[in-house]
């Protein structure tokens, strides 16, 4: 059998994007498809499609909902395991949100008006409403995509990303916990975290607690990754007082989210706050989108670490310096709600056909002829 896929680059990931319909002709669970698509277990995918980093190893899988008017595309994410052949479905991937408006224009499910074309659009994972705002000048995507955006050296088509209030999409509450700081034990040493919702759920240190020198940004990955271990058993316990899982070893790979945060270096005067985050128990090249939405409303929340950062002023728009470069957030109050949002760029790599391989092809076959006899 056969699978036709896009390959799309959504601002700094990229993902591999399927329509329901396309993955249910399978007859296979997307549980076991995409990790045996992708080539997992296997930190090089040599035998699949993935991209053997956590930010190439996702998929989007869309569809036009029917009988709802106030949602164009409804869309799942999936992160694919790499050397484990699982699929971790607990939170969305923002820079893979940028996909899926571009998609619906290009296939049409969606018709462009005016200079920029609004799709609504609702990710499953969280129920979370964005409102997808693509640059369609003259109504049209452009002949050649010129949007640049930190992180990516070559451009694509512009998509503006508003989360629709964010808080609590995964557990129920901006602050889980029901405080804005909390203490947690590991490695012998008792560190303070905030532990926030909103896009995805992150759980926020001081880089200072951590040895790293806010002057010395560049400096942070090489310290980071000397640590991991002791950010995996935070992450952990965050999960379950996030009540993200029961214990600390059913804690999921990708959530929450971890980002260690100071305010910039001196001589930067270009950014809010430093910040660096773990996707995937590794250091991210630039910054999840989702984790970007938690760290902005983390920013307007008294108590928190960010906010002890950035201050009490709540402002429009904040600059959050990355590995890849500065990223801009902003939010708004629109009809009694609040938007959240970051502009991205995205881009269709390719469109192909994956082979299914053998193994499943003859397991879908049997059940096929079994269900047919």
């Amino acid at each position: 059998m056969k699978i036709e896929a896009e390959w799309m680059r959504g601002g700094t990931s990229k993902c591999w994007v399927f329509e329901t319909g396309q993955l249910g002709e399978t007859g296979t669970s997307p549980d076991v498809l995409l990790p045996r698509l992708f080539g997992s277990p296997d930190h090089r995918q040599i035998d699949g499609v993935g991209g053997a980093t956590s930010t190439t190893s996702k998929a989007m899988i869309l569809h036009r909902p029917v009988g709802d008017d106030d949602v164009d595309v409804e869309f799942t994410f999936a992160q694919v395991g790499i050397e484990e052949a699982a699929v971790d479905w607990g939170s969305n991937c923002g820079n893979c949100s940028a996909v899926v408006g571009l998609y619906a224009i290009e296939k049409g499910w969606v018709v462009p008006t005016g200079d920029v074309t609004r799709i609504v659009t609702r990710n499953t994972n969280t129920g979370q409403i964005i409102i997808q705002r693509v640059s369609t000048p003259s109504g049209a995507l452009p002949i050649v995509p010129q949007a640049q955006m930190p992180g990516v050296p070559f451009p694509g088509y512009r998509v503006g990303l508003g989360f629709q209030d964010p808080a609590g999409k995964t557990t129920g509450q901006l602050l889980p916990t029901g405080s804005a700081s909390d203490t947690i034990t590991a490695g012998g040493t008792r560190w303070t975290v905030s532990m926030v919702d909103a896009g995805a759920p992150v759980v926020i240190l001081r880089a200072a607690d951590l040895g790293l020198d806010p002057e010395r940004y560049d400096s942070w990955s090489a310290g980071v990754e000397l640590q991991l271990e002791t950010l995996e058993h935070i992450r952990r316990q965050a999960a379950v007082r996030m009540g993200l899982a029961a214990t600390t070893a059913e804690a999921a790979r990708a959530v929450p989210k971890v980002a260690i945060a100071a305010s910039p270096a001196q001589a930067d005067s270009e950014s809010d706050v430093s910040v660096m985050m773990l996707s995937m128990g590794k250091p991210h090249p630039a910054l999840a989108i989702t984790g970007s939405i938690a760290l902005t409303l983390a920013a307007r929340t008294p108590g928190t670490v960010l906010n002890d950062i950035t201050g009490s002023t709540v402002r429009p728009t904040l600059r959050l310096r990355t590995p890849a470069g500065v990223i801009e957030t902003w939010s708004e109050e629109r009809d009694g709600s609040l938007l959240v949002g970051v502009d991205r760029t995205a881009r269709t790599i390719a469109t192909t056909t994956i082979h299914l391989p053998e193994a499943l092809g003859s397991a879908v076959d049997a059940s096929f002829a079994s269900a047919t006899n």
